[in-house]
Parts: structure tokens; C-alpha cells; sequence
């Protein structure tokens, strides 16, 4: 018995000692650390706008002549007078080469003379005729020779047609040697002497170009023809030609016409516009950016194209929630130039879009806002082009 209790002690004293080393090894074991909280990230942001943003197209294009003649002789002649200045403006009429008239106006002299020979053979075939109209009545010739004498005046009178036509002719002749301008214009290079022979239709004189107005012929893809097609039925389609840096804009014009047909070659579409080139600041062969306005947006959000990320997806932006957390949002984007890019879906106005930091984020991350632009957006608004589109 006196045995049982002292094992029965024992025992307890060691349950003791186990549970105040297991207390102890508690007590020593390192406290769990709570995950580190990751520090924000510092983003600058710009605010969202909406305004009117214009839908432009964009195309390559050259400047071509409203019209061109290459200014030739009718009559074979001598020069006697060069009456323009290489890169003067004339006028439709305006004397430019004189050819020598003198055998010209021979020849009309001398068609005047034969003219007036056959209408004083007429004028006597009709006095005779009207006698033998009195004659043939009374009987005293026969009706043969009141026949010849009608035949003689309808000769007489065809002589003295061809007379007038040669007389006509002759007198074109010397017209022809003072070779005027058929239009307003430009003239280019002289390319004749005072004394050269010309031939008629055989060298060119001069060039005439007409410069006001003055037209643009560009290309745009043909997915763009019924779009332009549409437009075009509503309004007058207002065309902005820019240098061809496409920095600086030169005129503006309005759009004619869309080719008849498609270059299978390249998949693009010839459109002409007309500018009135009141400055002459369009030149003819000169290479110029065309910016075709299709439609206008009345209410396009506006947002720095820095924020604008290109993923997997395609575009996207990171907007800063109220709560200082970020979320990626895609976007549909109709238009970008001059740093700023128009959106058709993705972003509100007044919300807060990252425009820089973006390599250091990830949805739902917790950012510091260091900057706000949004005066970036409203002091450069977009004159924009179909960029993001190419």
C-alpha cells in the first residue's frame, strides 16, 4: 500500500515536470510574425476629361494642278516677241508668244479679194437671172437657158460660200499667230527664243499651270470607303493638309470625290480634295499628310496616352479608385496624337488614370498619389489623327 502511493507520487511530480517543460518550451518558441503589408507605390495621375474631339483619318497624298496646258503652236512661223516672264501670273487671253503675221495676212488679204471677185459675179448671175425671168415669160428665150442662168447663181453662190470659209481660215491664221494663254495660271520655263521656227503642234512654248484652285489627291484604306461614303451624304467633309512631317498644317480644303475604283495592289482608295490655295501655300508635285474629318465626337473622354498600356488583351489603363487602390480597366481607343489619346469606352470623366509608376503596379495594389496633371489634358487639346489605328 505504502508502495502504491509512493509510485502514485511520483508519477505526479513527473507529470508536473513534463508539463513545466512543455511550458517553458512554449514560452521560448519564437512568436509567429504577421505578413509584411507591401508599401504603397507613388503614381502620378492625370483626371479624365471629355470634349469635342474630331474623327480624322489619315493618308498620304501629293498636290496636283487644277489644270495644266502645254501651250503650242497652230501655224508654222517665225517668233517676234516672247511676252511673259518665266513664273508670271497671267490671265486667260493674256498674249504670250507672238508668231510673224505677215503671210497670214497676205493670204486674208488675198481670200478677202477672191471673195469679193465672186460676190460681183454673183451679184451679175442674179441681175441676169431676174431678166430672164421676164424674158422666159414673154417667151422670147427658152425655159433651158432660164435653167442654165439658175444654175449659174446657185454656182456662183456656192463659190462665194467656199470664198467666205477661206476667208474664215485665213483669218484664224493670223489669230493663231498671237498665241495668247487659255487660262489663269502660272507660267513655267520658257522653252522657245525670239526667232526660233515653230511647227505647228510640234514644241511645246510654255507650261500654264492653274494654281487656285488647286487640288490633293491622297489614298485611304478601302475598309474606309463606306464610312466616308455616309459622311459624305450629310455634310461637306473638311480635308487639313500638313507638311510632309505632318508637323506644321499648310490649308484647308473640302473633298471632292472617292475614286471609282480600289488599287487591288495595295487595298487603298484615291480621294481628291479642292483648296482654293488663296496664299498659293500648295505647289503642285509637292508631298503633303492629308487629315480627312469624318465625324466629330461631342463627348470623347480625353486622357494622357502615357496612361494608356499595351497588354495581352490590347490597351488598358490603371485607374485609382477612391480608396487609393488601383484597377486595371481596358479601353477602346478611337484616336491619338499631340500626347493624348481619345477613348471610346474603359474610362469616366473625372476619374484618376496613372500616368506614370505603372511598371511597379498590379491590380488592386495600394498607391500614393504624388502628382495630378489633369491641366495637361485641359490646356493641349487634340487636333487628332487616326494613329492608333496604323
Amino acid at each position: 500500500m505504502a508502495i502504491g502511493r509512493r509510485f502514485a507520487f511520483w508519477g505526479v511530480l513527473l507529470a508536473m515536470a513534463c508539463a513545466g517543460v512543455y511550458a517553458w518550451s512554449i514560452r521560448q518558441r519564437p512568436a509567429t510574425t504577421a505578413p509584411a503589408v507591401p508599401p504603397a507605390v507613388p503614381v502620378a495621375v492625370a483626371i479624365a476629361q471629355t470634349r469635342e474631339v474630331p474623327i480624322i483619318l489619315r493618308g498620304l497624298g501629293s498636290v496636283t494642278a487644277y489644270a495644266t496646258v502645254d501651250v503650242k503652236s497652230r501655224v508654222v512661223g517665225n517668233i517676234v516677241k516672247v511676252n511673259f516672264r518665266e513664273g508670271q501670273s497671267v490671265r486667260a487671253g493674256d498674249l504670250l508668244v507672238q508668231l510673224d503675221p505677215r503671210p497670214y495676212q497676205a493670204a486674208l488679204a488675198q481670200a478677202n479679194a477672191t471673195l469679193a471677185r465672186d460676190e460681183a459675179n454673183l451679184a451679175n448671175a442674179r441681175a441676169d437671172l431676174d431678166r430672164y425671168a421676164k424674158l422666159v415669160r414673154g417667151a422670147f428665150i427658152s425655159k433651158q437657158q432660164f435653167a442654165n442662168q439658175q444654175a449659174t447663181v446657185s454656182a456662183g453662190q456656192a463659190t462665194v460660200d467656199v470664198d467666205k470659209a477661206a476667208v474664215d481660215a485665213a483669218r484664224l491664221n493670223v489669230e493663231y499667230c498671237s498665241i495668247a494663254s487659255p487660262i489663269d495660271g502660272v507660267v513655267g520655263i520658257r522653252q522657245v527664243d525670239i526667232g526660233n521656227l515653230i511647227q505647228p503642234n510640234a514644241q511645246t512654248l510654255v507650261v500654264v499651270t492653274q494654281l487656285q484652285p488647286i487640288y490633293v489627291v491622297f489614298t485611304l484604306p478601302e475598309a474606309d470607303i463606306h464610312r466616308i461614303r455616309e459622311a459624305m451624304q450629310l455634310r461637306k467633309l473638311p480635308v487639313i493638309a500638313f507638311n510632309s512631317t505632318d508637323e506644321r498644317q499648310i490649308s484647308t480644303g473640302v473633298l471632292e470625290l472617292i475614286d471609282n475604283q480600289v488599287d487591288q495592289s495595295t487595298g487603298t482608295v484615291k480621294l481628291k480634295a479642292t483648296f482654293s490655295n488663296s496664299n498659293l501655300s500648295l505647289w503642285p508635285g509637292q508631298f503633303v499628310n492629308a487629315h480627312l474629318v469624318v465625324e466629330t465626337e461631342p463627348n470623347a473622354v480625353v486622357v494622357p496616352s502615357v496612361a494608356v498600356q499595351t497588354g495581352p488583351q490590347g490597351p488598358f489603363v490603371y485607374v485609382v479608385r477612391f480608396n487609393d487602390t488601383v484597377e486595371v480597366r481596358r479601353v477602346v481607343v478611337a484616336q491619338t496624337e499631340h500626347n493624348q489619346s481619345a477613348l471610346r469606352s474603359g474610362v469616366q470623366a473625372g476619374e484618376r488614370v496613372v500616368v506614370a509608376g505603372q511598371l511597379n503596379l498590379a491590380p488592386d495594389a495600394k498607391v500614393t498619389v504624388t502628382q495630378i496633371s489633369g491641366e495637361a489634358v485641359a490646356q493641349n487639346p487634340p487636333q487628332l489623327s487616326d494613329k492608333s489605328r496604323r
